[in-house]
């Protein structure tokens, strides 16, 4: 650390230092510590997967166009994995996601398009859906001893059939006409920035801000990483497992039911069998951002960054020369060494144990 020169100028830096709220002193930083923490190895594995399309997908793969290809993918798929990644990392699982997506996009195509009602009215009844499913699965997860995966696998195919059956009862088809206008357009389905980012970005970088705010600092995210660690063990220290259980299954249907509703907004259009990839899309930028599918360990930021690091690695493969038939085997092995990259500093964060100053 460089002194100052001035006399005065020391009592200066310490007073500065130590009125910055969370400010981390030279003396105790360890870059190890920080090698440590949940999100280390999804921000290598991001900067990893920057630098090999950088490499061979060219000056086109960073331009403004080819930036938004994956910053698009990655918002839409990012609102719905992070509320999943906090479901992940109390213990459960929610893969009901894939059938909420058209549910929210059918709810808002059938009663605004179909109806001809109020766009406002759709939104309102889509997010309601989402907001029903989530706590019918929240319940029936804490009030029987059924894994989270069962219960959820069969919302999955009653939310499909009941999708399927009602559109096609209703409006005789599979697919759903909407024309959206005026503010309901642009909050929620709309180009940005000259026609170029999905207004959906936004919602992304807002809600993640806003998760990390609350998980992080807040007995919210503590209570849910100790139901990771040990369930019972949460519940006999006080903490209301139960609610906490419920209200992380609503989040998740609803925000997969939110992600539906902008994607109908944004094409004018719904279709039955559309958002089934996010099952398995969600999951996997959720464990390549370092969560456990056990439960206990992960962060906000490494879900951000896993979800970014899936789409660029998605979006990617299509900026270079590779032949495209190879392209899945590709796409593999490269979520692969990021998901083992994040084992690795997994397995350093959880036999990490920091030094002890010496004894006065």
């Amino acid at each position: 650390m460089v002194l100052p020169a001035h006399p005065q100028a020391a009592p200066f830096a310490c007073t500065f230092f130590a009125a910055i709220p969370g400010a981390i002193m030279l003396r105790n930083f360890s870059f190890g510590a920080l090698a440590r923490r949940p999100e280390a190895g999804a921000a290598l594995g991001l900067i990893a997967v920057l630098i090999f399309f950088a490499i061979f997908g060219g000056l086109t793969f960073l331009k403004p166009a080819g930036m938004a290809s994956w910053l698009n993918v990655a918002a839409n798929l990012g609102v719905i994995a992070i509320p999943l990644g906090l479901l992940m990392i109390a213990g459960e699982l929610d893969i009901s996601v894939g059938a909420m997506v058209p549910f929210g996009a059918m709810t808002v195509a059938v009663v605004s398009g179909h109806y001809g009602l109020s766009i406002w009215l759709g939104v309102a009844v889509a997010l309601s859906f989402g907001l029903l499913v989530g706590l019918v699965n929240g319940i029936l997860v804490v009030k029987t001893a059924v894994p989270s995966l069962i219960v959820t696998l069969g919302s999955l195919f009653a939310v499909q059939g009941i999708v399927l059956g009602l559109t096609v009862l209703i409006t005789k088809s599979t697919s759903v006409a909407l024309t959206v206008e005026g503010p309901a357009k642009a909050v929620f389905g709309d180009f940005i920035l000259g026609g170029q980012l999905q207004v959906m970005v936004l919602w992304w970088l807002g809600l993640t801000a806003l998760y990390d705010f609350f998980v992080h600092p807040s007995p919210f995210g503590n209570w849910t990483f100790a139901m990771g660690g040990d369930k019972v063990s949460a519940r006999n220290a006080g903490i209301p497992t139960d609610r906490l259980t419920i209200i992380l299954f609503v989040l998740s249907a609803t925000s997969a039911a939110f992600v539906g509703m902008c994607q109908a907004i944004l094409y004018n259009s719904a279709q039955v069998a559309g958002g089934q990839s996010f099952i398995f899309n969600a999951i996997i930028s959720v464990v390549v951002g370092g969560v456990l599918l056990t439960g206990g360990f992960g962060s906000v930021i490494g879900i951000f960054f896993g979800t970014i690091t899936f789409a660029i690695v998605t979006q990617g493969i299509y900026y270079t020369d590779f032949d495209r038939n190879w392209s899945s085997l590709i796409i593999g092995v490269l979520l692969l060494g990021a998901v083992l990259m994040n084992n690795t500093f997994r397995k350093m964060a959880l036999s990490y144990s920091p030094k002890k100053g010496p004894k006065a």
